[in-house]
């Protein structure tokens, strides 16, 4: 792993640039693989993650895992990470001034992982990412570009785990990101034996 990477993920450990670092057990900053061609960034830590200190880990990340193993994404292939690292108290949305404060990590972050396609997990960080407020119903499973990535929002698989008529768009949105990969030649093709 290299040495600037774990500077910056100490530096995430050590952060107070919000009211958040108070009531934090952790700093959740990443799992998966430094670089990767794909990165997935939710909202922020629930209770598990901050026990943990790792993102994607609870019963969301469980669902993601099952994703991933289906559609042959081992974790070298994927980098997740969130808007804020610090669990809001109660799993409340974060506060905009929390997502401003944890923003200059979040770009450095994506700078170390130099993805080519990014998956936005939710609502709240789809409007975080982009400043658009449109409805996440309304634009997931879509691609656009923003700063040369291939950026797609879907549905955060806790909305998906409530609702569960929504899962089968959540895991025909990792079928599109998984062909965007291979349409890159950043990933070979699924083959069914």
């Amino acid at each position: 792993m290299d040495s600037s990477w774990q500077t910056f993920v100490t530096e995430c450990e050590s952060c107070q640039r919000c009211e958040l670092a108070a009531t934090r057990q952790h700093v959740v900053v990443w799992r998966g693989h430094v670089p990767s061609h794909l990165m997935l960034i939710g909202e922020g830590p629930g209770a598990e993650e901050d026990r943990q200190g790792k993102p994607f880990v609870g019963r969301s990340g469980q669902l993601l895992d099952i994703l991933f193993t289906a559609f042959g994404l081992a974790e070298n292939n994927y980098h997740i990470g969130n808007i804020i690292k610090c669990r809001p108290p109660g799993n409340r949305n974060p506060l905009e001034e929390e997502v401003q404060a944890c923003r200059p990590l979040l770009e450095r972050q994506i700078q170390f992982v130099k993805p080519q396609v990014i998956i936005l997990l939710g609502g709240v960080a789809y409007k975080a990412f982009t400043g658009d407020q449109t409805p996440i119903s309304r634009v997931r499973g879509k691609f656009f570009e923003q700063d040369g990535y291939y950026v797609m929002p879907t549905f955060h698989p806790a909305y998906v785990l409530r609702d569960n008529r929504q899962r089968k768009k959540l895991w025909a949105d990792i079928g599109i990101a998984r062909r965007r990969l291979e349409e890159l030649g950043l990933l070979e093709p699924l083959s069914f034996v």
